[in-house]
């Protein structure tokens, strides 16, 4: 059974491949320079897939992160680090906004956005004073992913600290059309909050992105403070004339890879049933949620009959307490396991489809009925490891991580639940 749902989680990826998903939403050449540029995880990928398709000239830079680089002949990929900014993605940022000045409306712009890019593509805001420099952006951003903060939350104080976010960038590039290709990573595919919408007019509000950091007692430079409280930082808005000839186009989401995944187990015999595309909340809680469906299943034949495959994605959140080393997708994991208790018949495998589930290199784990009983054999206490936020240690200990290096693209979180019914 893990084999299979290693295969499932397989077909999500390839799924939302820039190859395969990219090309048909490509625009008509322009009379004008045609100039391409982005962020995030599958930018670079993406960036060679067009040029690969383009039939005309075109020149640009995106920036993607660290190891994901794909070579490209006219298109420079700059990697810059994830999840928290650094120096290289603040001056490629800066090289961005600098490079759309200047265009006319024969210009076209193509901006290709995925998972990733709001750390990728990070530029602060200017201040009289200089307070809002990159190592405070870091330190609220770290802040932000140890809160349990959504990614919605996170990005919408994101896009009110940045010049480049919150529709900025496609601000810049007026008069000139711009057309953005995304590969969703977010609960919704609410493009505004994909990279923080840097080509997307944003109805949210410097008071939202106040309340957010005084929500979850983000502590910020009284700098900041002042920023928000004056309305100073606020994004681009629905009608602004300066984004009347800028489209976006959702090539990849969750949906996609879910739907793959599910057509994968049916060919194995299995029935598939899709909980949601957007599922968000703790991801320990999550993980107790799931297993109680998965325990009705296999008792009751409720609300379905087993065996069948559950699947699901979206975005949880981790609120950091103890030192292990994460992520949101084995947290999960480990969670659903202590709550099934080594439940006869369940089988799960939970990854994040870019390859990377927090800060490792590693894109998440499989859980057997054998797991826990393994960990105890290991002298390895799961409900301590869970205490600790250390699902990586955990599965890595019993030889259960699921590494895949780099995938090139980015649809968010693959949960997969088998079920077997009881004897």
């Amino acid at each position: 059974m893990p084999a299979l749902l290693r295969r499932m989680f397989d077909a999500a990826v390839a799924a939302a491949q820039p190859a395969l998903c990219l090309p048909a939403h490509l625009p008509e050449p322009p009379r004008g320079r045609t100039l391409v540029i982005g962020a995030g995880k599958a930018s670079a990928e993406m960036a060679r897939v067009l040029e690969q398709h383009w039939p005309g000239e075109l020149t640009g830079l995106v920036v993607t992160r660290y190891g994901y680089a794909v070579p490209c002949e006219r298109i420079e990929i700059v990697e810059a680090a994830h999840p928290v900014p650094d120096e290289n993605g603040m001056a490629a940022a800066r090289r961005i906004l600098a490079m759309v000045q200047g265009l006319s409306e024969d210009d076209l712009v193509i901006c290709l956005i995925s998972g990733g890019g709001s750390a990728l593509m990070a530029l602060p805001l200017p201040l009289s004073d200089s307070s809002l420099d990159l190592a405070v952006k870091q330190e609220i951003n770290r802040a932000l992913l140890q809160s349990g903060a959504t990614i919605s939350e996170m990005n919408c104080v994101r896009r009110h600290l940045s010049a480049i976010k919150g529709g900025r960038l496609a601000a810049a590039c007026h008069p000139a059309r711009v057309v953005t290709l995304v590969i969703s990573d977010v609960p919704g595919d609410s493009p505004s909050d994909i990279a923080s919408g840097p080509t997307c007019a944003d109805a949210s509000t410097c008071a939202d992105a106040l309340a957010i950091l005084q929500r979850y007692r983000i502590a910020v430079p009284e700098a900041v403070t002042r920023l928000l409280e004056s309305g100073a930082g606020e994004s681009i808005k629905p009608g602004d004339a300066r984004l009347a000839r800028s489209e976006v186009r959702m090539i990849a989401a969750p949906q996609i890879a879910l739907e793959a995944a599910a057509e994968v187990a049916r060919q194995a015999g299995v029935v598939p049933h899709i909980l949601g595309d957007s599922i968000e909340g703790e991801a320990r809680d999550v993980g107790i949620v799931v297993a109680g469906i998965a325990r009705q299943v296999a008792r009751r034949g409720q609300p379905f009959a087993a065996p069948c495959v559950l699947l699901s994605g979206g975005e949880t959140t981790v609120t950091v307490r103890g030192e292990g080393r994460g992520g949101r997708n084995v947290e999960f994991l480990l969670s659903l396991g202590v709550a099934l208790n080594s439940h006869p018949g369940i089988y799960a495998i939970a990854c994040d489809t870019d390859g990377v589930d927090g800060q490792e290199e590693i894109a998440g784990a499989v859980l057997t009925p054998e797991t826990l009983e393994q960990a105890w054999a290991l002298g390895i206490n799961p409900r301590r490891s869970l205490a600790n936020n250390d699902g990586h240690g955990f599965f890595q200990a019993l030889g259960a991580s699921v590494v895949c290096g780099p995938t090139l693209t980015n649809v968010n979180d693959f949960r997969a639940v088998y079920v077997e019914p009881l004897p």
